[in-house]
């Protein structure tokens, strides 16, 4: 199988099991948001999520898989199964350790690390208490998220992906009885929801066992932290904490940012970045995760023309996949929050403010898509100190805008800076990648980008004025306004499509292949 197949079908296996995962995220958040609003608790509960969260890019998600993956990669294929088995072992003690001192040091530092990141709560009376209390409770997540993270690098390399992508409906599902069973034994309740992080983290990684153990991968204990491979994973994991976790850490300069404005704030933002976050981890992550095996393996055989290939087919899907959901959200932004989360505690003003946010964010999904999949492609080729000098200087614009524009569009300007920073992160990420191994494409990736801007157009069109059948601010219509959206949805995404084919979008031309040869497989079964 090519590596095109390969990508494509690995992506179309983590868009699948991740878009089951995003939207039970999206039921999570319709609950607590109609349980909790936007206010005192949700800005305490988020901003305590942050720090584990953070760290969970830190170690896990981000650059432990950066590291882990192209490594293990070159081990299993080059020195064999056996092997690979026991440097997984070993990962896996070294990191269970390091992950419960971090776990154990973060509850016990709990006050000053949530007094430095939610400064702005001070101002509110028992913000920070119940901030410092919900972290203390959410903490230990970053150890079941690490196990995790390794456990799906493994079976990633393997070349099995539905699992570890699925296993997030897991979190949501024990996030959703923590606010709907949980939260009213607890005062406050929304520790009850804490809590349900906490058992959803354990549920994810005990997914993972059977899997591994029918690989042959027992991940039992080895302490030999001396072994040469597990040194290389650590050389290449710490820069890379700061390249790969770029975009988690301009979140946390963010929300530092937003608890000096006024209560909700925090919330508006969090709730913007999940919409966001859906289109993002449905195709931009689950494509980064299937292309860096793919890399991984044309790296380790020095086929640096077969590298290029894979980054420059991988960059095409991300244009014409990306640049259409951010501006259909863009567009949908009120009548998404408007039938998902309007009623109970949240109402139409919390609805506009969160829309102000998420159109803010939506831009970035583009520059966003181009940053996860470029900046592996460093990885596979072994390198972490670019993107962390690169990533410096994008928290340092990020900071700047960010309490610049805030002045002038409060919650709205921080998501805007984010946006500009994500911006200028994707751009000097291609430009170094162009220095380091020649031409990647950029001719023919602007020229997909041009391609694409009348099916864009058409979109837009359809889809603003169908919106306007709607009546967003009326929470009696949710029926129809739910109809008008899911029509408007399908019909964008439709025009968009059929516009693609006759302007003869090559992209969207594979895509539709694919999906009639997928369609034909299955009647003969």
């Amino acid at each position: 199988m090519s590596e095109k197949k390969t990508i494509s079908r690995a992506t179309g296996v983590l868009g699948g099991a991740t878009l089951l995962s995003r939207i039970t995220g999206l039921v999570r958040d319709m609950v607590v948001g109609r349980i909790f609003g936007a206010g005192f608790a949700t800005d305490a509960f988020f901003m305590a999520f942050t720090l584990p969260n953070l760290l969970r890019r830190f170690f896990a998600e981000g650059s432990m898989t950066a590291a882990f993956v192209p490594t293990f990669s070159a081990v299993l294929h080059n020195q064999g199964v056996d092997e690979a088995r026991r440097v997984a072992r070993i990962c896996f003690t070294a990191l269970g350790t390091v992950l419960l001192l971090v776990t154990l040091l973060g509850i016990l530092a709990s006050p000053w690390v949530v007094g430095l990141i939610g400064h702005g709560f001070g101002d509110t009376a028992g913000k920070l208490l119940l901030t410092d209390l919900l972290n203390r409770i959410m903490f230990p997540y970053i150890l079941f998220a690490g196990l995790l993270a390794l456990a799906s690098g493994i079976l990633n390399v393997n070349d099995h992906y539905f699992t570890p992508a699925v296993s997030p409906v897991l979190l949501n599902l024990a996030m959703i009885a923590g606010a709907a069973w949980l939260s009213p034994l607890f005062d406050p309740p929304i520790v009850g929801v804490a809590l349900g992080v906490l058992l959803g983290g354990f549920l994810q990684v005990l997914m993972q066992w059977p899997v591994l153990a029918r690989r042959g991968y027992g991940l039992g204990l080895d302490f030999s932290f001396r072994d040469p491979t597990l040194r290389r994973i650590a050389a290449l994991m710490v820069p890379g904490i700061a390249g790969v976790a770029i975009y988690q850490i301009n979140v946390v300069i963010t929300r530092l940012l937003a608890s000096f404005l006024p209560q909700g704030s925090v919330s508006y933002l969090y709730y913007g970045q999940r919409l966001f976050e859906f289109p993002q981890g449905v195709f931009v992550v689950s494509l980064a995760q299937a292309v860096l095996p793919a890399m991984s393996r044309q790296a380790a055989a020095e086929d640096l023309e077969g590298l290029k290939q894979s980054l420059d087919f991988a960059l095409k899907l991300i244009t014409v996949v990306t640049l259409p959901a951010a501006l259909g959200l863009m567009l949908c932004a009120t009548p998404i929050y408007s039938v998902f989360f309007m009623g109970g505690a949240f109402d139409y003003a919390a609805v506009e403010q969160t829309s102000l946010a998420l159109i803010a964010y939506a831009p970035g999904l583009f520059f966003l898509g181009l940053a996860r999949v470029v900046a592996p492609t460093f990885y596979a080729l072994q390198d972490t100190r670019t993107p962390v000098v690169i990533s410096f200087w994008t928290l340092v614009i990020n900071a700047l805008l960010g309490v610049a524009l805030m002045q002038f569009y409060g919650h709205a300007g921080l998501a805007l800076a984010l946006t500009l920073a994500t911006c200028c992160n994707a751009f000097f990420l291609v430009l170094a990648l162009r220095r380091k191994i020649g031409p990647i494409g950029i001719k023919s990736l602007f020229s997909c980008y041009v391609r694409v801007l009348v099916p864009l157009a058409v979109m837009a069109v359809v889809v603003f004025y169908m919106l306007r059948l709607g009546q967003w601010g009326a929470a009696d219509e949710r029926l129809r306004n739910g109809l008008v959206l899911g029509l408007t949805v399908f019909s964008g995404a439709l025009v968009y499509a059929v516009s693609g084919l006759v302007c003869k979008v090559s992209e969207i031309n594979e895509g539709w292949a694919l999906l009639r040869s997928r369609l034909r497989r299955k009647k003969r079964r």
